[in-house]
């Protein structure tokens, strides 16, 4: 791996765990605005607390050595929840603001798992 792909993966890792991270535990203490998005979202409020913890753990599987097939499930995961979040927000006809966060996170997560360096890759045999 070269030094300026190692970059780019750390670079788009650590904005994607901040942002993950931050997200889900602003979910878990479910501040206001969250509760109000996900009642205009049409989603139970228990589904903060859900994706809250989640985001946690996935951060935690993003970021520890090793584990390549719990680091898939992950980024698997975190593209699953983030493009859902895009299309909720296009479906209850959102602007731009809204869907702005789940986007940036959808480029880092496909930039973080293109560049991830090859100790974190599932070898196939």
């Amino acid at each position: 791996m070269t030094k300026r792909n190692k970059i780019i993966y750390w670079i788009a890792t650590l904005w994607l765990a901040l942002g993950m991270l931050s997200t889900g535990i602003v979910q878990i203490i479910k501040m206001k605005e969250e509760v109000d998005m996900m009642a205009h979202l049409g989603y139970p409020v228990y589904f903060l607390t859900l994706i809250g913890v989640w985001k946690i753990l996935g951060v935690i599987a993003i970021l520890i050595p090793k584990t390549p097939l719990l680091k898939e499930w992950t980024y698997a995961g975190f593209f699953f929840a983030m493009s859902g979040a895009v299309f909720s927000h296009l479906a209850c006809g959102d602007g731009a603001k809204e869907f702005f966060g789940p986007t940036l996170l959808l480029v880092l997560i496909v930039i973080s798992w293109y560049f991830r360096p090859a100790e974190r890759k599932i070898v196939l045999v």
